[in-house]
């Protein structure tokens, strides 16, 4: 059964659409990825095109292959940087690794030309101003353990966002969640590397 969280959305934008020639790279992830987007399509410009697609459905929702196939058969991506993690918090933590082995082997099959990076998901905070971490991220953790496990067992690499801002609550803004300008920077920079890496492999 799927599990809807109250408000479902999904934001998908390709720059130079209009460009066959261009190598093109493609962010998946929510809206921590749609936060740093901007910072890595300005990184990137001239060498690739960035597109992306951001929503809240799960790994664990069907709707997340019908997502992607959105774009994987309308356009060639030489990478694919992979996030999903935040949300789906219905769905324990068993179901999540099942759907996430699912997702993954679904853009290696639709998208073989792919280099393929699984990226963990970040944390979050208490909204009590102490910085801390809230309880949340005990599954956040246990999610990115089974992820490397997965990504490991297919030979991707990890971009461990994760680590990037786990002892930096400087970065985040009010809400425990979101990153705030510098954080965007951060987490941007360290995609950045990760995407040109893949590429040159």
């Amino acid at each position: 059964m799927t599990i809807h969280e109250r408000i479902e959305w999904r934001d998908i934008w390709v720059m130079g659409a209009d460009d066959d020639t261009t190598p093109r790279v493609l962010l998946v992830g929510d809206s921590i990825a749609r936060s740093y987007y901007d910072h890595v399509e300005a990184a990137l410009r001239g060498r690739l095109l960035c597109a992306r697609l951001t929503t809240s459905t799960s790994v664990c929702d069907p709707a997340m292959e019908k997502e992607l196939a959105l774009l994987l058969d309308d356009y060639r991506f030489a990478v694919i940087h992979f996030n999903n993690g935040l949300h789906g918090f219905g769905y324990n933590e068993a179901e999540y690794a099942a759907g996430l082995a699912r997702v993954l082997d679904f853009v290696l099959t639709r998208s073989p030309q792919s280099r393929l990076i699984w990226a963990s998901s970040t944390v979050f905070r208490r909204t009590d101003g102490s910085g801390g971490l809230d309880a949340r991220t005990d599954r956040v953790r246990e999610r990115n353990r089974l992820a490397a496990g997965i990504a490991a067992a297919r030979n991707l690499p990890v971009n461990d966002l994760f680590a990037a801002v786990v002892d930096r609550p400087e970065l985040f803004s009010g809400d425990g969640v979101h990153l705030n300008e510098a954080g965007q920077r951060v987490l941007g920079t360290q995609v950045v590397k990760a995407i040109l890496a893949a590429q040159a492999t």
